[in-house]
């Protein structure tokens, strides 16, 4: 075989596994087509950590990359580190402390939870990946905060099977963070209840949604507001 044929073949094989890789979160997204957003993404954020002394960061998924928080907070840079398609099985904890290269941040906040309710993980692992995470993040931050996840709507392309099956799952989860961020050391922040409808898809949240979700994020992060 020759070597521009097994060159080939290579590239066929990656471009599967990323194809394979997105599948599970473009459900969502319809006609969605692979680039290089969430590295470029993550390269933006290595810069601007880079320049951000003791930052307020918001750590989540596509629903945190989508809002529309305020670049600051109590006189801290408020960093959105939102990455599209992120899960407690992401192992953000290891890509955030290497990003911050040794700087502390004021506050995390922990904003997941929503993917591994809509790809069906189980409660033990969800619970394990969470505390792993926490633990990852504990001498990152001078307070770390826990975010309540935000329900799912039969709305767009969500069915109202999956909607129930997905809402059981982020019944349990949120039932377990208040826990789970005790035991970190950690702050919970519950999600107030949201009116119907609070999505643009069932999942991804609209301006009524958003109008919950970033005050609760503002409300989770003032108690570290006049440190530092």
């Amino acid at each position: 075989m020759t070597g521009a044929r097994i060159s080939m073949m290579a590239i066929a094989v990656a471009v599967l596994a990323i194809g394979v890789a997105l599948a599970g979160v473009s459900f969502f997204r319809p006609n969605t087509v692979v680039d290089t957003h969430r590295y470029t993404r993550q390269v933006i954020l290595h810069y601007t950590f880079s320049r951000a002394d003791h930052p307020f960061i918001v750590l989540g998924d596509s629903i945190t990359e989508a809002s529309t928080l305020p670049r600051s907070a109590c006189d801290h840079a408020l960093v959105n580190a939102g990455l599209d398609g992120a899960s407690t099985a992401s192992d953000l904890g290891t890509w955030l402390n290497d990003v911050l290269e040794g700087r502390r941040a004021g506050a995390i906040v922990v904003a997941l939870g929503t993917n591994d309710a809509l790809q069906g993980r189980e409660q033990k692992e969800f619970e394990a990946n969470y505390a792993s995470l926490l633990a990852k993040l504990k001498g990152s931050a001078d307070h770390l905060v826990v975010l309540g996840i935000p329900s799912v709507e039969v709305r767009g392309r969500m069915p109202a099977d999956y909607q129930a099956a997905t809402m059981r799952r982020i019944d349990a989860f949120n039932a377990a963070l208040p826990a789970l961020a005790e035991k970190a050391g950690a702050t919970f922040a519950p999600l107030p209840p949201m009116g119907a409808p609070h999505t643009i898809d069932g999942v991804h949240l609209d301006t009524a949604g958003y109008a919950v979700w970033d005050a609760a994020v503002l409300k989770g992060v003032s108690g570290a507001c006049g440190t530092h």
